[in-house]
């Protein structure tokens, strides 16, 4: 057997034996420290195997992770082949060969190939090469070489204390900026993620290059860790490095992100077992999050201390009295009494009330942060029943400024959760799917941030709507209170809306609300979607729908507050769920409920009102174009009642102009694209005869050039034409900004429907890699629409490519006709409503034709 094949049966033995002892549960600090001693060997067998020399001016160094003596199976291991000029040239063939040899074996390696000249200049330059060569350490080679390569990279010499925190921190920040700000991401990346190994490696390289230490547990000694702090880091880094190793085994390569494909797996591996309430991934994945918490709130307090220590050196500290119980030392708030939060704790609820209080301060003090954390058995029952802790809560709601910051603060430091325990059972809760992005906590806190910013005036040009009407509210802390608890039952099991409503009752009471205020808080949480279900799941262009919610709201100040929390509520699910066509959807829905009211909800709008106003308004704006009745009865006469209750006047109008100058008989394919709709996205019209697959191919096209339908009207006119309206956005949920884009759609739909015979065009995109891991059963639903004389279909699925096309061809198989469509995507899961009639116009009760779309359907969208 040859050396390669040899080594790498033992580097195969090595990874197989690593993984048996994972799965045994072998402590994964033994197993990393293994595998390093493991390549150490490896590494100095095939140097000497190429007769490298043990010194004369060559080293062999290990870098980086590997350089500490931790290596996961498949990390990358970073070498140093350090030397002297005359040596690399004496032995430069012999190092390309094992440099060659390590890659014939298949090794992850990275290699940097430096005299200490080129040591001194780039690590002079680079704070990544110069705190890897802090981390250096020997394997083989010329020892007096390593060492002066140690002694010209000091960092005393290169990167002077101030200026090495101050890298390293601002690098800090640059790479938590990549993930959001944030470690609650569905896929979070478990080294270079905010709260990840990264930040602890941080806290070590700032200790190692100030302090001289070369373990964290020497900090304890110094006094800038507490021996429970100390064991809280260790302990957040075994778990991280337990799931690195398992993701590494798993994938079977270099992987830091927890992707879905392998979160299930290692919760099982881990022995997370699902129950009631929550999938076992749930579970995992809450211990994550909230490992990952803590170590973030331990990386701000010692980066903290450190700041003090290092860049605040010079500032003499002298304290500023903030109130009588708080002071500032070097723009950071601490009590004035070590023995605070024991004598007086309640002060643990002040705290954030005078950092909101004095919006100038850079934050608290970590010997602060610290008693907090210390003092949190003290909020029990007593402390929540103290009339002082309740009304300084309260008062917190109440400030101009600040509310969101030490809410979040207060989260972070544990508070929040001691003094709400319903709260403390949502911190870290992870719903396992693709909708919703954040934990439940950090959406929550999210919310609370898009109602705040609505305040600002600053940003007041973002959302007008939304910012005049918070700007209105008699009391805003309520809108705030609904906001923490609209989702505080989530993972309990049943339905969240209505035990949360319970728990901000008892919320309110407690903090003696009055009587009004607390059922309107309540009824907030408990209703909490019904705003965002009607607008996306039932047609607002309905007066009937119209009154129903209206009459559900009850008043205006209601409404008021429900329209803010759903804005607030959807725009923080998700970066993606929020676009512009749910903006408008949600404020038409707003102004349509509340013109409702004005009228009186015991006199509605009826429906030929309704039409008899549309066309009014469509007549006078088509007459400035110069169209006469006649010519307007021209197009209006081919059109039924449900023409003019689905569309607006304004819709009314572009369409009866661009039918007229294209000829109301023409068989060619009219198609307009208004780039903005008043409806939020952009609006795509077509004219054109009846035709089988019409509305597949129509979707089919515009799927395949990734356009996101978020709407659709089809109306058949009375002499076999169809006036079909599709809302479009990008992808990136924004309407389409391109010319050049728009030609692309009319000119590919305009060639589909000229020559539609047969099937539609098949879809070619590929199925995100994400949604292959959220099979959802297809269920399709039918209930009677009596008063529109139409029937509604509901399809609930995995979203995939070309999904509506497959809906509409099934539709089309079945003899169905659609009126109007609601297309809803939830992430991984479609929920779509279709308004639906027989060929004669009528719902549809045939048993047959129901069961006929239902298992066709089913059949095609599974297959």
């Amino acid at each position: 057997m040859s050396e390669i094949a040899a080594l790498r049966q033992s580097i195969g033995e090595q990874q197989a034996a690593l993984a048996e002892r994972f799965h045994a549960g072998e402590p994964v600090e033994h197993l990393v420290q293994s595998q390093a001693a493991f390549i150490d060997q490896l590494l100095c067998q095939v140097w000497r195997h190429h007769q490298l020399p043990d010194a004369g001016g060559l080293a062999l160094v290990a870098v980086g992770g590997y350089g500490r003596g931790e290596l996961h199976p498949h990390s990358d291991i970073d070498l140093l082949l350090l030397g002297e000029e005359a040596a690399f040239e004496a032995h430069g063939e012999a190092l390309q060969g094992f440099l060659t040899f390590l890659w014939d074996l298949k090794l992850d390696i990275g290699h940097s190939v430096r005299t200490l000249e080129d040591c001194i200049e780039q690590a002079g330059a680079d704070i990544t090469v110069a705190t890897n060569l802090m981390e250096s350490r020997l394997l083989l080679g010329d020892a007096a070489l390593f060492q002066r390569m140690r002694e010209v990279t000091d960092q005393s010499r290169l990167w002077p204390g101030r200026a090495f925190f101050e890298a390293k921190w601002a690098e800090q920040i640059e790479r938590h900026r990549k993930y959001n700000d944030t470690a609650y991401n569905l896929e979070p990346n478990v080294k270079e993620g905010p709260g990840g190994l990264r930040d602890i490696q941080m806290v070590g390289w700032v200790a190692k290059r100030h302090f001289g230490v070369e373990t964290l547990g020497e900090l304890v000694e110094r006094g800038f860790l507490s021996r429970e702090e100390y064991h809280a880091l260790i302990k957040g880094q075994n778990f991280l490095w337990k799931v690195r190793f398992g993701l590494h085994l798993l994938s079977g390569r270099h992987e830091d992100r927890l992707l879905f494909d392998h979160q299930r797996a290692l919760a099982q591996q881990f022995g997370y077992e699902s129950d009631g309430k929550r999938l076992a991934v749930e579970y995992f994945m809450k211990e994550y999050y909230r490992e990952v918490t803590e170590l973030e709130r331990l990386n701000e307090m010692l980066l903290q201390l450190f700041q003090e220590e290092i860049l605040l050196a010079d500032d003499p500290g002298e304290p500023v009295a903030v109130s009588k119980r708080f002071q500032a030392r070097r723009g950071f708030l601490e009590a004035r009494d070590g023995l605070l939060f024991e004598h007086r704790p309640y002060a643990l609820l002040e705290l954030f009330l005078v950092m909101a209080q004095n919006p100038q301060l850079k934050g608290v003090r970590a010997e602060t942060i610290r008693r907090v954390r210390a003092a949190l058995a003290h909020i029990d029952e007593a402390f929540r029943a103290d009339l002082r802790c309740r009304s300084l809560f309260m008062e917190l709601l109440r400030q101009p400024l600040g509310v969101t910051h030490e809410l979040r603060r207060m989260n972070r430091y544990g508070v929040l959760a001691a003094y709400l325990p319903e709260f403390g059972q949502i911190v870290g809760q992870m719903q396992h799917d693709l909708f919703h992005v954040y934990t439940v906590d950090e959406h929550t806190l999210r919310v609370l941030r898009n109602l705040r910013r609505l305040t600002v005036a600053e940003f007041q040009h973002e959302f007008p709507l939304s910012s005049r009407i918070i700007g209105e509210l008699p009391k805003p802390e309520l809108i705030y209170i609904a906001a923490l608890y609209h989702d505080i039952a989530k993972g309990r099991g049943g339905d969240h809306s209505q035990l949360g409503a319970v728990d901000a009752e008892a919320f309110c009471r407690r903090h003696d609300l009055g009587d009004y205020d607390t059922r309107l808080v309540a009824w907030l949480v408990r209703n909490h979607l019904i705003m965002s279900t009607t607008a996306q799941r039932k047609d607002i262009s309905d007066p009937d729908v119209i009154n129903e919610f209206a009459q559900q709201v009850g008043d205006k100040n209601h409404l008021d507050y429900l329209y803010l929390l759903t804005v607030a509520d959807v725009r923080a699910t998700s970066p993606s769920v929020w676009n512009s066509w749910k903006d408008s959807l949600l404020a038409e829905l707003y102004h349509t409920t509340a013109r409702a009211r004005r009228r009186g909800l015991g006199n509605p709008l009826k429906q030929q009102e309704l039409i008899n106003e549309t066309q009014q308004q469509a007549r006078e704006k088509l007459r400035v174009f110069g169209l006469n009745d006649l010519s307007i009865g021209k197009v209006w006469q081919r059109l039924g009642d449900d023409y003019f209750l689905r569309y607006s006047a304004d819709e009314i109008a572009w369409h009866g102009r661009a039918i007229l100058k294209h000829g109301t008989d023409n068989l060619e394919p009219l198609i307009l694209v208004r780039q903005q709709t008043a409806r939020g996205g952009t609006g795509i019209f077509v004219y054109t005869p009846i035709r089988g697959f019409q509305f597949s191919t129509t979707t089919a096209v515009l799927e395949q050039l990734g356009l996101n339908i978020v709407d659709a009207r089809i109306i058949p006119s009375r002499d076999g034409y169809t006036l079909d309206t599709y809302s479009v956005l990008e992808e990136d949920g924004e309407p389409i900004h391109s010319s050049h884009r728009i030609r692309e759609i009319e000119r590919t739909l305009e060639a589909q429907l000229r020559q539609l015979q047969g099937e539609p065009p098949a879809i070619q995109r590929r199925m995100a890699r994400r949604l292959k891991h959220f099979p959802i059963p297809t269920q399709v639903t039918f209930e009677e629409d009596a008063g529109n004389s139409r029937t509604i279909m509901e399809v609930v699925a995995s979203d995939r490519p070309g999904l509506l096309s497959r809906i509409a061809r099934v539709m089309a198989d079945c003899n169905v006709r659609m009126q109007n469509a609601k297309i809803g995507t939830l992430g991984e899961r479609v929920e779509d409503i279709f308004f639906i009639v027989d060929s004669n116009n009528a719902p549809i009760r045939n048993e047959q034709q129901l069961k006929c779309l239902r298992e066709k359907i089913t059949q095609s969208l599974e297959n």
